[in-house]
């Protein structure tokens, strides 16, 4: 097999066995037995558990929740965020173990380099799908309140996941209508305060 199929095998078994189970639960032998390798080329790739963990969390993180369609002029915002929001709880609650482990970095700074990288894509997709990219780039706080957001939406996520507060209905209206009323009401007000 080719090295790079090899190591996306090894990987994809490693990301399907850490969304199933907490890092400490998973073991390179068994994601060597999963992938068809031995250990020793599974070590070869990514060298220790800590190492393939973080590349399977930085995978995971990189892949947008679903195709959302780009801003069209006269398109509904509702619609695109609706379907955007649609997504990221369906990343999310198929890949919860990963993500609430990612969450918790614990003050590893080689996975809170990765999670605050995803973060900032999140913020760039929600420019996208609401077409704010002009306004994003000339107005800096556009992105701050985005990604004011963007953390509301994982505190949220993780009432739903972690705590069983929320159903995943009752997140999904709630990101909806918050981050609608974001674009709608928040930022245009915002905009047309005076700059200092």
């Amino acid at each position: 097999m080719d090295p790079d199929d090899r190591r996306q095998q090894i990987l994809d078994r490693a990301r399907t066995m850490f969304r199933e189970r907490p890092y400490g639960e998973v073991s390179n032998t068994e994601i060597a037995a999963a992938a068809g390798v031995s250990r020793g080329l599974l070590n070869h790739y990514f060298g220790t558990k800590r190492e393939l963990y973080l590349a399977a969390v930085a995978e995971l993180l990189s892949v947008p929740p679903v195709p959302v369609p780009e801003y069209v002029e006269g398109a509904s915002v509702r619609d695109r965020v609706c379907e955007s929001v649609h997504g990221w709880l369906e990343l999310l609650e198929r890949n919860q173990e990963t993500w609430l482990a990612a969450l918790g970095t614990g003050g590893d700074p080689e996975l809170e380099r990765i999670v605050d990288a995803a973060r900032e894509r999140v913020v760039d997709h929600i420019i996208e799908v609401v077409g704010l990219g002009p306004v994003a780039r000339s107005r800096p706080e556009v992105r701050g309140m985005l990604r004011g957001f963007s953390g509301m939406a994982e505190a949220t996520s993780s009432e739903w996941l972690r705590r069983g507060r929320l159903t995943r209905h009752q997140v999904h209206v709630f990101l909806e209508e918050a981050l609608v009323g974001l674009l709608v009401d928040i930022i245009p007000r915002v905009l047309d305060d005076p700059q200092p």
